[in-house]
């Protein structure tokens, strides 16, 4: 009969003093993460559904403002590969909605006075992602201002042109022609609609052969645009399901902000353009 030790394939057993899976990973931290604090079964669902989602939320932010950088310095190819990748993130993101979704307002309810007034609404990596995209609102930044070391990332990130800006900065420097204000302004101000841009896309878009970079930067954009709202859309049911039109426990009005948030636009000139075409 084989030994124990042959079964393993070659595979190495003795970790004294080397790095292993558990060590490379920081496991006992990740899996030591999880505090429920009523003893109900179905907490534990919520605690680990909102860590994994805030993981994906920290590589989503790498790579956005990674794509950002490569945007700033011309180099469409590898910022196309960066947001495919959030796409495809945003897509994860969608799903575990599903899990969720498989708690019952009765469940929710056994524990949900345990989180007091914690809420989604206060996590400072999605509203990181939102200024990232260009959506910017300074009183989202509130909810931190008792933590500086969270307070001026973000406050860094609101002054700073978005993902979003850095494109239309681009098509200015292309030679497209643009308004001074589409091109240089008060960056944490909301970026408003410029025809002028919706204009540029539009020749992006009909002579795909000569602006296939900007072309292909685009369509990624667009998909991530849609993924986000998908997101939205998708949380905004999740909730009503859960917990119908009750108050979040953070003080917002629960479904019906959501709801509001569901029709913001992040690149708007990318979808008005579709219509002159």
């Amino acid at each position: 009969m084989p030994s124990d030790t042959s079964r393993a394939d070659g595979a190495r057993l003795d970790f004294a003093g080397a790095m292993s899976y558990g060590d490379y990973l920081h496991l006992d931290a990740v899996l030591g993460a999880q505090h429920p604090r009523s003893g109900d079964h179905n907490e534990m669902l919520f605690i680990v559904q909102h860590q994994a989602s805030e993981l994906w939320m920290k590589l989503v932010l790498h790579e956005l403002l990674a794509a950002r950088s490569r945007v700033r310095e011309a180099d469409l190819a590898p910022a196309a590969k960066m947001l495919a990748r959030v796409a495809r993130i945003m897509a994860q993101l969608n799903q575990s909605w599903d899990v969720l979704s498989t708690l019952t307002p009765s469940e929710y309810s056994s524990f949900r006075a345990s989180l007091g007034s914690a809420s989604g609404f206060q996590s400072w990596q999605y509203r990181m992602i939102e200024f990232a995209l260009g959506a910017r609102s300074a009183v989202m930044m509130e909810p931190h201002r008792h933590r500086p070391d969270l307070v001026a990332p973000l406050e860094a990130l609101h002054r700073e042109p978005s993902l979003y800006d850095e494109a239309v900065r681009l098509l200015a420097r292309r030679g497209f022609a643009l308004a001074p204000q589409a091109v240089e302004r008060d960056w944490s101000e909301a970026r408003a609609f410029d025809e002028t841009v919706c204009e540029a896309w539009v020749r992006v878009y009909r002579d795909t052969t000569r602006h296939w970079d900007l072309y292909e930067l685009a369509e990624k954009l667009v998909d991530l645009e849609d993924a986000f709202r998908q997101w939205r859309f998708r949380h905004a049911t999740t909730v009503e399901r859960i917990i119908g039109f009750k108050r979040g426990t953070g003080g917002t009005s629960g479904v019906q902000y959501l709801r509001r948030v569901q029709e913001g636009v992040l690149f708007p000139e990318l979808w008005r353009a579709r219509t002159a075409l």
